[in-house]
């Protein structure tokens, strides 16, 4: 099915949730709200004529003093039964979670908590969203456009002695050591 028609078989099966449909060099990208995404995902998954068994991608933009809301949340779908793909982008205010398609396509689980660590993005009914990424004590996000580039004078993170110590101790096991 072309991208097109898939999207406006989702106009018609959610009215009032696509805010957009963008065709951009044959990539049909749909702009939803946030507030069924869930179902929109489980209704993708299991319709048989679309069947988008394939989450390809789960990513986070930020759009911060651009564009309101701030973050949208954009899933790759594939069906590997019919060979389609279709882009969804869901747009989610500052400080408000979007739900979890985990229950959907178990790959989002990573994904997730990869939006979540780099943008803050909640992703709500997560089994366990927690930093991939970034160390457990680290503050910030640091793919937010307001995320500082150089940190406070004179502090720095508390594991960088330890991350330069393990460096320094793993240089005897490396390749470059070897005349």
């Amino acid at each position: 099915m072309e991208p097109s028609k898939i999207a406006d078989t989702l106009n018609k099966e959610f009215p009032g949730e696509v805010i957009a449909v963008k065709e951009f060099r044959g990539q049909t990208g749909v702009t939803l709200k946030k507030d069924k995404i869930l179902e929109i995902a489980g209704w993708l998954a299991s319709t048989p004529e679309l069947r988008f068994d394939y989450l390809r991608d789960v990513c986070g933009v930020d759009y911060r003093k651009i564009k309101t809301p701030r973050f949208e949340v954009v899933y790759n779908l594939y069906s590997m039964a019919h060979r389609h793909t279709i882009r969804l982008n869901v747009q989610v205010p500052d400080k408000e979670p979007i739900q979890s398609v985990v229950s959907v396509w178990k790959t989002a689980d990573w994904h997730e908590r990869e939006c979540f660590d780099m943008y803050g993005i909640v992703f709500e009914g997560h089994p366990d969203l927690r930093r991939i990424l970034m160390p457990e004590d680290w503050d910030g996000h640091p793919l937010r456009k307001d995320y500082p580039t150089a940190g406070p004078e004179g502090e720095e993170w508390g594991g960088f002695k330890e991350v330069l110590k393990k460096s320094e101790d793993f240089k005897k096991f490396g390749w470059y050591n070897k005349k």
